[in-house]
C-alpha cells in the first residue's frame, strides 16, 4: 500500500465527541461493535476474546452489514476492508478489559489487488505498537469467499510470520472446507452457526459432532462454534468438546465505548434458559 493510500484510509476515519473512531464511506457511517467469545472453564464460560464487527448507519438509521458490503464497488473493497480493520484495532482499547484477544475478518475477494493486499497486512503489523497491541492478541478470520489459493496461502504466511493467528470462518459452508483447512492449517476453525443449528435438529447430534471436533483437533486447530442461540446449541457444542463458543444466547455485539462485563457465565443457568439472551454489556 502506498503512502497515499494510507493517507486516504486515515482521511476516511473520524473521532466523535467521546473519543470513539468511526469511518465514512459514501452515505454510510461505520462503527465498530464487539461480540464476546467464550471458553468453557469447568461449569462456567469465561470471556477470552471479542470479534470486531461493523455496524453501518445511513441517514442515522441502522443498516444491514451485508447490504453495505454488497454495495461497495469492487475497486473500493480493499480500501473499505482496511478501514474497517483499522477501526476495530483503534477502538479495541475502549472495551476497558485487559487480556482479551481480537478476532477480525478478512475477505479473500479483496485479493484482486494482491500486492496492495500484502502491503496492507505489513503496514497493519508495523503499526500495532502504536495501539498497544501485540500480534499474538490478533486472530484473522478468513471468510468463506472464493480466492486464489496460492495468494491466500501467501497472505496467511505473512500474517503468521508476524505472530497473528489464523481462523477459518463459516466452516461447513461455501469455500470453508476440508481443503481450505489443509491449505491454510488454521489455528482455529469456526463452525458456521446456520449449519450447526440445522445439525442440532437431528437426534444424537452430540454423538456425530464429537468426531468432527476430534478430527479438527488432530489437525492442530481449536474449534469455535458461532451462532449459539439456543440451549441445545450450547449443549451439543460443549458435549462435542469445542474450545470456544459465540452467539446471541451468550452475548450480543456491543458498540465500541460500552464497557465490557467480565463476569463469567454459569453453564447450568444457560442450559436452563429458553432462548433468552444473557446481557454481557452494561
Amino acid at each position: 500500500m502506498s503512502l497515499e493510500r494510507r493517507r486516504n484510509v486515515d482521511d476516511a476515519i473520524f473521532v466523535d465527541e467521546v473519543g470513539i473512531e468511526y469511518g465514512v464511506h459514501g452515505d454510510f457511517r461505520l462503527r465498530s461493535a464487539y461480540q464476546p467469545i467464550f471458553a468453557p472453564r469447568g461449569r462456567i464460560l469465561q470471556a477470552v476474546a471479542v470479534e470486531g464487527l461493523v455496524e453501518p448507519r445511513r441517514a442515522g438509521q441502522p443498516a444491514s452489514a451485508q447490504m453495505f458490503f454488497e454495495s461497495v464497488a469492487s475497486p473500493d473493497r480493499l480500501f473499505v476492508e482496511t478501514m474497517c480493520r483499522a477501526l476495530h484495532l483503534r477502538n479495541f482499547h475502549n472495551i476497558g478489559v485487559d487480556g482479551l484477544d481480537l478476532f477480525f475478518n478478512y475477505n479473500p475477494v479483496v485479493n484482486d489487488h494482491p500486492e496492495r493486499a500484502l502491503a496492507e497486512i505489513r503496514l497493519m503489523s508495523r503499526h500495532l505498537d502504536e495501539l498497544d497491541l501485540a500480534p499474538g492478541m490478533l486472530v484473522c478470520e478468513i471468510t468463506e469467499q472464493a480466492a486464489d489459493d496460492a495468494l491466500l496461502a501467501r497472505l496467511v504466511r505473512e500474517m503468521r510470520r508476524d505472530g497473528i493467528r489464523i481462523a477459518i470462518d463459516d466452516f461447513g459452508t461455501g469455500h470453508s472446507t476440508e481443503e481450505r483447512v489443509s491449505l491454510l492449517r488454521p489455528d482455529i476453525v469456526k463452525i458456521d452457526g446456520g449449519w450447526f443449528a440445522e445439525f442440532c435438529r437431528h437426534t444424537a447430534a452430540e454423538r456425530f459432532f464429537r468426531p468432527l471436533v476430534s478430527s479438527l483437533h488432530d489437525r492442530g486447530a481449536k474449534v469455535l462454534v458461532e451462532g449459539i442461540e439456543q440451549p441445545v446449541h450450547l449443549r451439543v457444542a460443549l458435549e462435542g468438546g469445542v474450545d470456544l463458543v459465540q452467539g446471541f444466547l451468550l452475548g450480543r455485539p456491543a458498540l465500541a465505548g460500552i464497557i465490557f462485563d467480565e463476569k463469567p457465565l454459569a453453564i447450568d443457568a444457560l442450559l436452563g434458559r429458553d432462548n433468552n439472551v444473557v446481557p454481557l454489556f452494561g
